[in-house]
């Protein structure tokens, strides 16, 4: 019997705040004619690795190793501010809130997560880590691309938060 595989990331959770903002925010498009699919509330994270699917027996390994890694870390702020879209306004297909603040400790926590998953024998993510909160994707094939610039105009007071676990 084969081995159950589980997809697997590292991220963030996030504050209630950051779900509240969501909410004004799908009000900004609420009415696009537009197939916009938006993340749940409860899955909102900041993701810092999307590993893949992974075989149950390396959960505990990727455990220890992310503590070994985070044990050398201090907690550090960031700041949810903004929006943005992967990967072009004109053809969008993820929404997202972004992430401003202490970025260089978060691309240093990320790179050393990354090294280290390496040696587990988990590839190196193709591409550049960029923070985000994904809160929204757009698929394609549909009739119509969503104009998306009243989301990325919004603004929002800013959500303060401290990186202190993953």
């Amino acid at each position: 019997m084969s081995e159950k595989l589980l997809r697997t990331f590292l991220c963030f959770p996030v504050p209630l705040e950051v779900k509240s903002k969501k909410n004004m925010l799908f009000s900004t498009l609420q009415y696009s004619s537009s197939r916009i699919n938006w993340v749940k509330n409860e899955n909102l994270h900041l993701t810092l690795k999307f590993i893949g699917y992974t075989r149950e027996s390396d959960i505990p390994k990727i455990i220890n190793m992310v503590n070994n890694v985070t044990a050398s870390y201090n907690p550090f702020p960031i700041t949810v501010k903004g929006t943005g879209c992967f990967p072009k306004k004109e053809r969008p297909r993820t929404l997202f809130m972004g992430i401003e603040g202490r970025i260089d400790l978060l691309k240093n926590l990320v790179k050393n997560i990354e090294i280290q998953l390496e040696k587990l024998d988990f590839p190196k993510d193709r591409f550049k880590y960029l923070p985000h909160i994904t809160i929204a994707r757009v698929k394609y094939p549909q009739s119509q691309t969503p104009d998306i610039n009243p989301f990325l105009k919004s603004s929002y007071d800013p959500i303060d938060l401290s990186i202190d676990r993953v």
